[in-house]
């Protein structure tokens, strides 16, 4: 019998220090159930011993300089990218990480890379992007403790030792929101989400390979206990989840909670004639990354045409094939567990029951929402047209390529848009435009025929992460 090779072991990350758990998690690759590798698993009593240490661990990485860590930043988004980082006891290079994500995620490797890029771009433009969080902060500031700018005495305060964050597994771009915590002098506390832990750890050692303290980065993979942990023991974090995981924490002001994001396009009064001219603007932000972001537009509201816009849509989405996750024209990433995707279809079927909403890809479509290609299961685009602009699936979101197309007024479009973390409004009326602008619903307000998936690194898209590791005290000095 020919020996197998020894699966690669993610270890845990204490303070920089590999450390190998006698409690691991196997991964196994969602097309096969074959082992892909084994996690070192972290108990909540760890976190909290390790947790003791988040002064020192601060006072280590507040040593280096603001532009020293963003020069760290600069280096390590060259490994991140093109690097062969330590992975356990072995190596991991840039294809290894695709094929290893593709394999425990259903990311396909061509949607993979463009998360890489992503990645990469951030780290790489660092500047911009603190300079969005911070509006502009000289940030020999944070180095000194105060100093002066704008002819103004200023002072920032710490709110807490570390940021931690609950990761998810549905897409290596949402990492970038915590990025910048290292050049704002803070050390990560990080619990991976359970199918991938390759983005943050291949972060963590790129930023390790670029110069960055050890003690400023832990990695904790773990049980939702262990999670739960995460968030205790840090005076500010982050979690990711669906509805009903955030919910719990949404009140709590240490940390903030990121789920569903309902983003949507409006089409004003004035472009209502002109909405073949839009619906590459509409479909590409319905499918672009699989459709796996918060930033995916879940919703179309327009004044007219709203027939006529769904179904040029639906001819659009029918056409885009489920494909293998190695191929390099796949567009559709996989569901890690085939019981989901059922699950969520079958809701679908059971909220179209509802009177005022109709699927309109599947009178195009021959087979059923639900495919499985090359060993994974995959749920098609789905364009609903709504008839009623308050029909429940005009509020709903999912992991795949999923719109509903409203027909609305002007008037009435806004009042029944509940929460939106990003819209994009399609219109020249500054009328409409002023009603937008009012709009309490909406978070992150793109003007013109921009993509809500495309965001400008130098604002916030959800939050502030400076604001909340940070608070401006009065300062005087004599």
């Amino acid at each position: 019998m020919v020996a197998l090779p020894p699966l690669p072991h993610l270890p845990l990350l204490r303070a920089g220090r590999p450390y190998r758990s006698l409690d691991v998690a196997i991964l196994r690759d969602i097309r096969t159930g074959e082992p892909v590798a084994e996690v070192s698993q972290a108990s909540a009593g760890m976190i909290s011993r390790d947790a003791r240490q988040g002064p020192e661990n601060r006072r280590i990485l507040a040593r280096k300089s603001s532009a020293e860590l963003v020069d760290i930043c600069h280096k390590a988004a060259e490994f991140f990218l093109e690097g062969e980082l330590p992975l356990g006891d072995g190596v991991q290079t840039r294809d290894d990480y695709l094929r290893q994500l593709a394999a425990t995620t259903g990311m396909p490797v061509a949607l993979g890379r463009s998360n890489m890029d992503k990645i990469y771009k951030v780290l790489a433009q660092i500047e911009a992007v603190l300079d969005g969080l911070t509006r502009g902060l000289d940030l020999s500031i944070l180095d000194q403790g105060w100093g002066e700018q704008d002819s103004r005495r200023l002072s920032f305060l710490a709110q807490t030792e570390a940021l931690g964050a609950v990761l998810p597994n549905n897409s290596p771009g949402v990492h970038t929101l915590w990025l910048p915590a290292i050049p704002l002098k803070m050390p990560l506390v990080l619990r991976p989400g359970s199918a991938e832990p390759w983005t943050p750890y291949r972060i963590a050692q790129a930023l390790l390979a670029a110069g960055c303290p050890p003690k400023a980065l832990s990695l904790y993979p773990s049980s939702h206990v262990g999670g739960t942990q995460v968030l205790l023991s840090t005076g500010r974090s982050m979690i990711f989840g669906d509805q009903s995981t955030i919910e719990r924490w949404s009140r709590d002001i240490q940390i903030q909670a990121h789920g569903p994001g309902w983003s949507k396009i409006l089409v004003g009064p004035d472009q209502a004639d002109r909405w073949q001219d839009h619906l590459e603007l509409m479909a590409d932000s319905v499918l672009a990354n699989g459709g796996r972001s918060c930033i995916n537009t879940s919703s179309i509201r327009v004044p007219a045409h709203g027939r006529e816009v769904a179904e040029a849509l639906a001819r659009r989405l029918v056409a885009v094939e489920a494909r293998g996750l190695e191929d390099p024209r796949a567009e559709l990433a996989a569901f890690a567990d085939a019981r989901v995707a059922h699950l969520l279809s079958e809701k679908i079927d059971q909220d179209l029951q509802q009177a005022g909403a109709e699927d309109l890809t599947a009178q195009l479509r021959s087979g059923n929402r639900v495919v499985e290609v090359g060993g994974c299961t995959f749920v098609l685009p789905t364009v609903i047209f709504c008839q009623d602009p308050e029909h429940k699936l005009t509020q709903a979101e999912y992991g795949f390529p999923f719109v509903t197309v409203v027909e609305a007024s002007g008037e009435s479009m806004l009042g029944t848009l509940g929460p939106t973390l990003v819209a994009s409004v399609v219109t020249e009326d500054e009328s409409f435009r002023r009603r937008v602008l009012e709009c309490e619903a909406i978070d992150r307000l793109n003007f013109g025929p921009i993509p809500t998936y495309r965001l400008s690194w130098d604002q916030p898209h959800e939050g502030n992460l400076f604001e909340h590791l940070y608070r401006q005290r009065a300062f005087q000095a004599a």
